[in-house]
């Protein structure tokens, strides 16, 4: 859920200080988007300002950021800005591209061919921010073991990973999603995943949710269930009642991005 990818000692910090995002030594992400570039996923919609980037000098640019690996195995910087044009994926209809275009679809999955020669299955989404279509590998797409203290059976991972919603008992629901920096989905604005690794848990904070795709945060949204507040409880007695951190729900996650289509 929150695998990092890259080291971050292996950020490239010159491409970044180009693009406006070093200051005194410092990298000015927040953390959460800082968490994102190094799992593989794109940050949030950025303002980037004095920009002198492959000889190009641009005076300011909203764009998402991400990494992937280079030649030699270190991250290379990708900036994803909002495309006029763009062309979706081959594989894809017509009417399958529209459907995710306009959000009739949401989520598609595919069994597509790498460039290995290998089948894999893929779930397709539309990032409406920049215009581009996005592919992630469902086997990187990695699960919670709960939401709020209620364990997600095999099925419901299965159905996570795939991009589908998957309800809980409090009511809490939760989809996966590429498109934003956290890599999730909820009909509350706040909710703690969890997940066992080396024999214990670890606790994921999440807060400012993004909502269900079509739908709105409902009355219930702000509400806190008995189940959040139990694993709460729980979380600060593990963590000897520091606070908790804001971290992602997303697996090792690779994006290919794909330009929109012009109709």
């Amino acid at each position: 859920m929150n695998n990092e990818v890259f080291n971050e000692v292996d950020l490239p910090l010159e491409d970044l200080s180009a693009i406006g995002l070093i200051a005194e030594g410092r990298i000015k992400l927040e953390e959460a988007d800082r968490k994102a570039l190094l799992s593989g996923r794109r940050t949030q919609m950025l303002k980037l300002e004095n920009l002198e980037y492959a000889d190009i000098k641009i005076a300011s640019l909203n764009a998402k950021i991400s990494l992937v690996p280079g030649v030699d195995g270190k991250p290379e910087l990708m900036i994803h800005p909002t495309y006029l044009r763009s062309t979706a994926p081959e594989y894809l209809s017509e009417k399958e591209a529209w459907a995710l275009e306009t959000g009739d679809q949401l989520t598609l999955e595919k069994e597509i061919v790498d460039g290995n020669g290998k089948k894999k299955r893929v779930l397709i989404e539309f990032d409406p921010e920049t215009n581009q279509f996005l592919e992630t590998d469902e086997e990187k797409v990695q699960a919670p073991d709960e939401i709020n203290g209620h364990p997600l059976t095999p099925e419901q991972k299965a159905k996570f990973s795939r991009g589908k919603e998957v309800e809980v008992p409090d009511g809490t629901k939760v989809q996966y999603t590429a498109t934003n920096r956290n890599g999730i989905r909820s009909n509350r604005l706040m909710l703690i995943a969890s997940i066992v690794f080396d024999g214990g848990i670890s606790y994921l904070l999440f807060h400012g949710i993004k909502a269900l795709v079509g739908q709105k945060h409902d009355a219930a949204s702000s509400e806190l269930s008995e189940g959040y507040k139990e694993t709460v409880q729980k979380m600060q007695e593990q963590q000897g009642k520091e606070p908790a951190p804001v971290l992602d729900l997303s697996g090792d996650t690779k994006m290919r991005t794909f330009n929109r289509r012009s109709r």
